[in-house]
């Protein structure tokens, strides 16, 4: 056995006894796995970093944790993912990656690993796809090193052990990009309608941002199958007929729900939270869209390039090295110089020869790497830390790939001459070790260790193969190199795992990387304190962006407006997982634009008083009731309290319907981010407060003004309508 193909004996004569097909299907499989031990180790060190201590994170994310209780007790709940249990307000995705979750707690209970626990095998199975569609094209050498470039990303680690729905985006995506690499091997239609399948089920997860993908997989399909002239010329009308039908399959999964709710009247669903409409291609082109590239109208960073002093808000100062800086750097950017080293070699060694497969190869995967590159580099609108994470698999393939492309194929790798390995093999380690030192000097200190090992190692290392050397010495080198340029992010990765990652904006790296505030930390995701470019500078006990107004540090969790008119970041390390039936849970995001005892006094009262739902600002603070206590709380102005702009009108209808009874008019809604001029659902809560009945309620020394609106809704309409 060598690293190069396998190959198995041919079943036993005519005689030999036939066997059922999945039977031998599943013996013909496990034998594979049996002869990649390299594979198994894989599968193991995904295992133990997306498993180990896992616990730690407890809710997680707890607006999508509020959402996966709600949907998991109401199949209505769970069709239209429904943040709360009365069906008032959506969350701000598409429901995919929340069925998956759903569906786990109805098995297994509501629990924090019932939730998390899907995500970490979701990661697992990425891994195992990134390592054989490399394999495939570049030798088993090279899917080793893309699966362990994966596996050892710090970002990937992080989104794993996280209920954030990018672990599916992320899945689905690579599981298209593998459906394509077994499309151009065989040629067969049914690879590529499964690719659009696994894109569709990609948008259906994150939506816009998994079409970032097919345009590589469509111009690698036509470039690969352009040549072909069988019957008269009609090979290439046959293989555009092979991408249509793909794509329709695509469209339809990815349009499956979209069209649902579309078709679905308004009443007898939820308001599509993030939307001024309450329309669902509303959420697809403009908040979760065109809105996160060019800017969110009306919101911090969006508009004609506002936000902190032209950055976007979290993601650090826009640019063709936005993705190396210091916001998004130690997420995912070790190992980008050889990244792009490696695909404009594996274009120059296959000549884009249509009939080499390896030119379909990094057309597909390079183009997946480049447009994310391009449109998470320019992105003006909000973009946090953790988006980099889809980024992650492409990058790592095509590290694979490089790694493949510096041994001879007696070694396993898939060089066809050795001035090929003497060449890119120099060029690829310099540009890797280039980005790794400057991600490095954007960790005030951390990871010191690991200049000097990349200086010393990668500098011989690229000297030394640029020689002719014997064959096993060149393998012996190209381990070691990549051996010291995989320590940094590998040791970075690992301390993801002793500490709870941000509720909301999670980030790997050390516990200082993940401290809950804006970009993973407050300054980007790495050392507490770093001031980077979009980051967060620390001050004498201020959080202040760049040229802006003040964080005022907060000790109730969440974030929590400021004198300054900005949010209070959380606790370092709160990860939002109290589990206090009493009252809300104080950590997460539960502190956008409510008092938690005051929330948890409302909900006592509403109890004593014929019960009913309670309308609140912010869905984040909606989500804490909901996950600590199930309480009958919606949020109407969207996650922040600043998305959603429900209409007094809806208000009116669903005081009617007896949907919604109790709202906390608490005037949050406005002085927000520097920048951010949305007022989310104010305007029809302040109809509320001229029209509903007046509670005023004490506790801890402060009141609570809640408004009780049963039989108010003729008077909320005929307001509205003045």
């Amino acid at each position: 056995m060598s690293w190069g193909s396998i190959s198995y004996p041919a079943p036993g004569g005519a005689s030999a006894p036939a066997r059922p097909r999945a039977a031998t299907g599943r013996a013909a499989r496990l034998r594979t796995l049996v002869a990649r031990p390299e594979l198994i180790g894989l599968l193991a060190l995904a295992g133990v970093l997306n498993l180990w201590n896992l616990s730690i994170n407890g809710w997680a994310n707890t607006y999508y944790a509020a959402a996966v209780r709600s949907m998991s007790t109401s199949w209505h709940d769970f069709l239209f993912a429904s943040l709360d249990k009365t069906g008032l307000m959506t969350v701000d995705k598409p429901p995919l990656a929340f069925w998956v979750q759903a569906l786990s707690v109805r098995v297994f209970g509501y629990h924090p690993l019932s939730i998390l626990v899907p995500e970490a095998l979701m990661g697992v199975a990425a891994v195992a796809l990134v390592y054989d569609m490399t394999r495939r094209m570049f030798g088993r050498v090279a899917g080793t090193v893309a699966g362990l470039a994966f596996a050892l990303t710090p970002i990937t680690v992080a989104m794993a052990r996280h209920n954030n729905p990018d672990e599916l985006l992320v899945l689905c995506s690579v599981a298209a990009l593998w459906c394509t690499v077994r499309a151009l091997e065989t040629g067969r239609t049914k690879w590529l309608v499964l690719t659009g399948v696994c894109v569709g089920l990609g948008f259906e997860t994150k939506m816009g941002v998994a079409l970032l993908i097919v345009p590589g997989i469509a111009l690698a399909w036509m470039w690969s199958r352009w040549g072909e002239t069988w019957r008269g010329g009609r090979g290439r009308i046959a293989a555009f007929g092979q991408l249509l039908a793909g794509g329709a399959a695509m469209v339809a999964v990815g349009g499956a729900w979209p069209l649902l709710v579309t078709l679905t009247p308004a009443a007898d669903r939820p308001w599509i939270s993030g939307t001024s409409d309450n329309s669902i291609w509303s959420l697809i082109f403009g908040y979760n869209g065109l809105g996160r590239v060019a800017g969110q109208s009306g919101g911090p960073g969006g508009g004609g390039g506002g936000g902190f002093g032209g950055n976007s808000l979290f993601g650090g100062a826009t640019g063709p090295f936005r993705l190396i800086g210091s916001a998004l750097g130690d997420q995912a950017g070790w190992l980008l110089g050889f990244a792009v080293v490696a695909g404009v070699a594996i274009v120059v060694v296959s000549r884009m020869r249509r009939r080499d497969l390896r030119t379909g190869w990094v057309i597909a995967m390079g183009g997946a790497f480049l447009a994310t590159a391009v449109v998470f580099s320019f992105s003006a609108g909000i973009f946090h830390p953790y988006y980099v994470s889809f980024l992650a698999p492409f990058a790592a393939a095509l590290v694979g790939a490089g790694a493949g492309l510096m041994l001879p194929r007696s070694l396993g790798g898939t060089a066809d001459h050795t001035r090929v390995t003497r060449i890119v093999a120099p060029l690829a380690i310099a540009a890797g070790a280039v980005t790794e030192l400057i991600v490095l000097g954007e960790l005030n200190g951390s990871l010191s260790w690991a200049k000097p090992l990349i200086i010393g190692v990668a500098g011989a290392s690229a000297v030394i193969l640029a020689l002719d050397l014997p064959r096993r010495v060149r393998g012996v080198v190209v381990a070691v190199v990549l051996a010291a340029l995989l320590a940094a992010p590998a040791t970075w990765a690992a301390e993801t795992l002793g500490h709870a990652t941000s509720s909301t904006f999670p980030a790997g790296g050390s516990a200082s990387a993940s401290m809950g505030g804006p970009g993973g930390g407050f300054g980007g995701g790495g050392s507490a304190g770093r001031s980077g470019r979009g980051g967060f500078s620390r001050g004498a006990g201020r959080f202040a962006p760049p040229g802006a107004g003040g964080f005022t540090p907060s000790t109730s969790g969440g974030f929590s407006p400021s004198a300054a008119g900005g949010f209070a970041p959380p606790k370092a390390g709160n990860s939002g997982s109290s589990q206090s039936g009493a009252g809300v849970a104080a950590g997460g995001p539960g502190g956008f634009g409510n008092n938690t005892e005051g929330l948890t006094a409302a909900v006592r009262y509403a109890e004593q008083h014929g019960g009913g739902v309670i309308g609140v600002s912010s869905q984040s603070s909606a989500a804490a009731a909901i996950v600590s206590s199930d309480a009958d709380v919606a949020g109407l102005g969207g996650f922040s309290g600043r998305e959603s702009s429900v209409t007094a009108t809806w208000l009116a209808q669903e005081v009617a319907a007896g949907r919604l009874r109790w709202v906390i008019v608490d005037g949050t809604q406005t002085g927000g981010l520097p920048g951010d001029t949305r007022t989310g659902s104010q305007a029809a809560m302040n109809i509320v407060a001229s029209t509903c009945r007046r509670v005023t309620l004490s506790t801890s020394g402060s009141t609570v003004t809640m408004y009780d609106c049963q039989g108010r809704a003729a008077a909320i309409l005929a307001a509205a309508k003045g």
